[in-house]
């Protein structure tokens, strides 16, 4: 079952939130929270809370799991002038930790979702019980990385006539893609919503692009650092994130600990949700006995 909870962000920005929950027994009314810890699932940029689905369902046996449509994407507000910076979306989480009664909160992200949830635990360590990272550097991408961004959101043929060709291009036909990646194009599928003229982002490029500059360019060592809570980094072999640089973050971490999948890029969740949830499972365990 999910329900949706309506969460008022930085500067009054309207929020969507969906809790997950396992269908209630004999006919039941769901729990609200039932005493369990709470987690709060944060999507990467372009993403939505829907895409957590799956890991959010698995994690309401232990926790109350709850996802969030951060702002500009999925059915949360889409401020036409912003702001989408680091701050907005720190801000924007704190706002739901606290609203939605989660504190300690697990917090586990996906790419930009991953930074907004470290940076969240070294602010405000009184809210994070624990962080799960998922495929996120540390490390500064720089301004060649944007510029390729650029190009890439150039090179979308949009509209899509039908969710087939959106599933077929960013899955086969994007000229990025070394080999076919079907999760991809499902991912994306999930995103597009249908307007007069064809298939089309529910969010906007040039928002994501925006958004994105607020980060690409710098480092974030230092925030990482401050995180005093249990952190697992968790990398798929293929993906964006290097050995090496994860590596480093644990070390970096003052409890930070390590995972990678094989067979498994940048969408891992997703790509292998069982070897996923093996990895998340035993740490988040561990977290419950031993905060």
């Amino acid at each position: 079952m999910v329900r949706r909870i309506d969460v008022t962000g930085a500067g009054g920005v309207r929020l969507a939130a969906w809790e997950f929950t396992d269908p209630p027994k004999s006919g039941g009314e769901p729990e609200d929270g039932g005493g369990r810890p709470g987690a709060l699932l944060l999507h990467g940029l372009m993403g939505r809370a829907s895409h957590w689905a799956d890991t959010a369902r698995r994690l309401s046996a232990t926790h109350r799991a709850v996802a969030l449509d951060q702002r500009g994407h999925g059915r949360s507000e889409k401020p036409a002038e912003g702001p989408l910076d680091r701050t907005a979306y720190v801000d924007d989480t704190i706002a739901a930790i606290e609203q939605l009664r989660l504190a300690p909160a697990v917090l586990v992200g996906h790419a930009m979702g991953a930074l907004t949830a470290w940076q969240v635990a070294a602010r405000r360590p009184d809210l994070v019980a624990a962080l799960v990272i998922c495929d996120m550097r540390a490390s500064a991408l720089g301004a060649a990385s944007q510029r390729e961004w650029a190009e890439w959101f150039r090179s979308w043929p949009v509209p899509f006539a039908t969710l087939a060709d959106v599933r077929r291009w960013f899955g086969e036909d994007d000229p990025t893609l070394e080999r076919p990646r079907p999760v991809r194009g499902e991912f994306f599928a999930e995103v597009m919503a249908e307007r007069a003229d064809g298939w089309r982002p529910v969010f906007s490029r040039r928002q994501m692009l925006g958004a994105r500059e607020t980060w690409v360019r710098d480092a974030h060592w230092e925030e990482l650092a401050q995180v005093r809570c249990p952190a697992l980094v968790i990398r798929g072999l293929d993906a964006e994130l290097g050995r090496a640089e994860a590596q480093e973050m644990v070390r970096v971490l003052p409890r930070g600990e390590y995972a990678e999948i094989p067979d498994a890029g940048h969408l891992l969740p997703w790509e292998q949700p069982d070897a996923w949830h093996r990895a998340i499972e035993p740490f988040l365990r561990s977290v419950v006995a031993h905060p």
